[in-house]
């Protein structure tokens, strides 16, 4: 499989598990915390056979850059947590140093 479809779903099951996280309350709720467990244990093995094609400086940085955002994302929707001017200029940073990693330097595999 394309390793760029493995980070993409090592991101998705990565989102999945935070917002999991989010509705287990602290672990309280069972379903929502096996669900976090879950989604965590994927986005690890997921990324994990990624590791086995791509730098990991490029893949941890993509990675973690997406889920920064998705899951800020998620809580504006989902949970009607704030972001302010100042926020979004941080998220548009990480996202801008991604691409840097990514596309401008010699770190990436391309």
């Amino acid at each position: 499989m394309h390793p760029y479809v493995l980070l993409a779903g090592a991101i998705a099951a990565e989102l999945g598990g935070t917002t999991a996280l989010e509705l287990s309350e602290g672990f309280s709720k069972p379903l929502p915390g096996m669900g976090a467990v879950v989604g965590y244990g994927v986005a690890f093995y997921l990324l994990s056979l990624t590791l086995e094609e791509l730098p990991i400086g490029a893949v941890y940085a993509t990675w973690a850059a997406v889920g920064i955002v998705g899951v800020a994302t998620i809580g504006v929707l989902a949970f009607d947590e704030p972001l302010d001017a100042a926020g979004v200029v941080g998220l548009v940073l990480i996202v801008a140093g991604v691409y840097c990693v990514n596309v401008v330097s010699e770190v990436s595999a391309h």
